[in-house]
């Protein structure tokens, strides 16, 4: 797999670095954000390092439908049953924050604190 020494997600992915997680599998880690924009707010991010989707191709297909099939069994787990929102920021204009590609999945009462 790849990995970046440098990556703050990809040191999470190697256990350097806590976080609260909700599901992990050996392609994919599931962990809480440490700032949430909704009352349930977790990170859904593949193990080996891809920084943006701009470097996604036809070899990730089936890894991303993983990590968006996940979301609504995720959702319905933490309680989220009223709908949630998934969310794939990419690159400098997009708003990416780390370069490591994630998805956000909110969920909860609103009215949200962000977003």
């Amino acid at each position: 797999m790849s990995h970046d020494p440098n990556c703050i997600f990809c040191k999470i992915v190697a256990g350097q670095i806590p976080s609260k997680k909700a599901f992990e599998d050996a392609e994919l880690l599931v962990f809480h954000d440490i700032n949430p924009w909704a009352p349930v707010h977790v990170l859904i991010i593949p193990k080996v390092h891809i920084t943006t989707l701009y470097d996604v191709g036809p070899e990730h297909d089936a890894l991303l439908g993983r990590m968006l099939a996940l979301a609504p069994k995720l959702m319905r787990e933490l309680g989220v049953v009223n709908g949630f929102r998934t969310l794939i920021n990419t690159g400098d204009d997009g708003r990416q924050e780390v370069p490591h590609l994630h998805m956000h999945v909110m969920g909860g009462p609103r009215p949200w604190s962000k977003g």
